[in-house]
């Protein structure tokens, strides 16, 4: 059995940085991370790489009755995307899809102003977008987010984890522009396994790491990439 790869999501995140290295100071990239997990990993990446940080947060639209099956799925900014093929196949009617939509929104919009604190949500048209999650396993949610976020017009949306398995990064290869998978183990069983710490990241962790990721952003002598 091998040994576990990252210390935690924070030495994650400085790992998966230096196979990002080519962004770093460039003023159109811009970082964001899949709560709860991923935004540790993604602010060692954003700091890395003197680019701002923030979420994009996926809602998984459970079919009615069936609540593992996805008939789709809400993200950040008002995007949703169907599974038309789970739609049509299970006669799902357009009351049952839109009550589905308005609770998972209910509580996406929940978490956007829980973790944001009132800071409006970053206008990615036009920007290289590094989608950021402390590892994958299917790569559904990953998916699920690349799709969403296409809608709304990036130049590039780039996948970056620090672990996965070598069959999901490809697949995600064929939906999004770049894949960075840092450590790709066989066999790999889980994400939480390749970390020696994998404690469940808290909703106050990910307010205190986007908060200050804004300060930095925001203040005249922030602190410039490491070379």
């Amino acid at each position: 059995m091998q040994e576990p790869q990252f210390q935690d999501r924070y030495e994650g995140g400085r790992v998966l940085a230096d196979h990002l290295r080519r962004h770093a100071g460039q003023p159109g990239p811009l970082v964001l991370a899949l709560p709860r997990g991923g935004v540790p990993v993604a602010a060692e990446v954003a700091r890395e790489l003197g680019v701002p940080l923030d979420v994009f947060l996926v809602r998984k639209l459970g079919t009615p009755g069936h609540e593992e099956l996805a008939m789709g799925a809400i993200a950040s900014g008002g995007v949703r995307v169907l599974n038309r093929e789970v739609v049509d196949e299970l006669n799902i009617g357009r009351e049952q899809l839109e009550a589905t939509t308005r609770r998972e929104s209910q509580e996406l919009q929940r978490r956007e102003q829980r973790y944001r604190e009132g800071r409006p949500p970053p206008d990615v048209r036009g920007r290289t977008v590094i989608l950021v999650d402390d590892g994958l396993a299917t790569g559904t949610t990953m998916r699920a987010a690349v799709a969403a976020l296409r809608i709304q017009g990036p130049a590039a949306i780039i996948v970056a984890v620090p672990v996965a398995p070598e069959e999901t990064c490809e697949s995600l290869g064929q939906v999004a522009d770049e894949v960075v998978c840092v450590r790709t183990p066989e066999p790999f069983y889980s994400v939480g396994l390749w970390y020696r710490d994998f404690a469940q990241t808290e909703d106050d962790e990910v307010r205190a790491l986007l908060a200050q990721a804004a300060r930095e952003q925001q203040a005249p002598d922030a602190p410039q990439p490491s070379a």
